[in-house]
């Protein structure tokens, strides 16, 4: 394949240095891939790279890092300038709590600015360059179909990347190149261990989901590595939730409200 020196696929994965993201780099490295760690953390990102599998197997395999910051579109282009992966994976995402009549328009812009407009300038630079029948695979959520309470900019945001997703599923199809979404539900990341801390939100999921499990990151790659590998799958939003959208969302604001007032 192109811009593969080793013989493996290679995949680009933006905020690849936690939590869902450093998942699915080991995921894709442990399955023969090769792969850049992007993330705006540029000291992480080189120590994931070394991480992989020892010193010697990453230079072997080419893992390399990359530093990148979704709301800047010259960093997302320079990322994807002179790269022809077979895979993009994005992950970058932020949240917020606040009433749609109280919330802070800033906060708003922020949330937004980083999970839907961040995942349009990956979508836009990546778009170009990915191989002709490579793929594109963004992290959704939960919440791009089930609201929460005070939860108005990530949800807004994370539907919007779902449709956003669709339209380049339509667009890209023309060069074989697939976009896929994976929403997944509660599960342990940094984004969400400060939310975790709230007295009864576990409890509350956990109610609410089909399947008592908790859902754990590497839960989400097996589905990113799933759509990899799936050549007729594209348009698709892939719920990795324990069937959580079956029901209903735990009152995230109301319980932090209780927990801190």
């Amino acid at each position: 394949m192109a811009d593969d020196t080793t013989g493996s696929r290679h995949a680009v994965v933006v905020g690849g240095a936690s939590g869902i993201g450093w998942a699915t780099v080991r995921q894709l490295a442990s399955d023969g891939w090769r792969v850049t760690v992007a993330d705006v953390n540029g000291g992480l990102a080189e120590a994931r790279a070394a991480e992989l599998a020892g010193p010697a197997d990453a230079e072997a395999r080419g893992h390399e890092h990359r530093v990148v910051d979704v709301v800047d579109e010259s960093s997302v282009e320079a990322l994807f300038s002179g790269n022809t992966p077979d895979l993009v994976v994005t992950t970058a995402g932020v949240s917020t709590l606040g009433l749609v009549t109280d919330h802070d328009t800033a906060e708003f812009r922020r949330v937004v600015d980083v999970c839907l407009t961040g995942t349009f300038l990956v979508l836009k630079h990546a778009g170009r360059v990915v191989v002709e029948g490579g793929s594109i695979v963004a992290i959704a959520s939960l919440n791009a179909r089930q609201p929460g309470r005070g939860m108005a900019a990530y949800c807004a945001a994370k539907a919007g990347l779902v449709m956003l997703a669709q339209v380049a599923a339509l667009e890209l199809g023309e060069r074989g190149i697939r976009v896929n979404t994976v929403s997944p539900g509660f599960l342990v990341t940094p984004l969400t261990e400060p939310v975790l801390q709230i007295p009864g939100l576990a409890e509350e999921y956990a109610e609410n989901a089909a399947v008592p499990h908790r859902g754990t990151a590497e839960d989400v790659a097996r589905a990113v590595l799933y759509l990899a590998d799936s050549p007729w799958m594209t348009g698709e939003d892939l719920a990795v939730d324990g069937g959580a959208q079956l029901r209903r969302y735990p009152d995230v604001l109301g319980l932090a409200t209780k927990a801190f007032s």
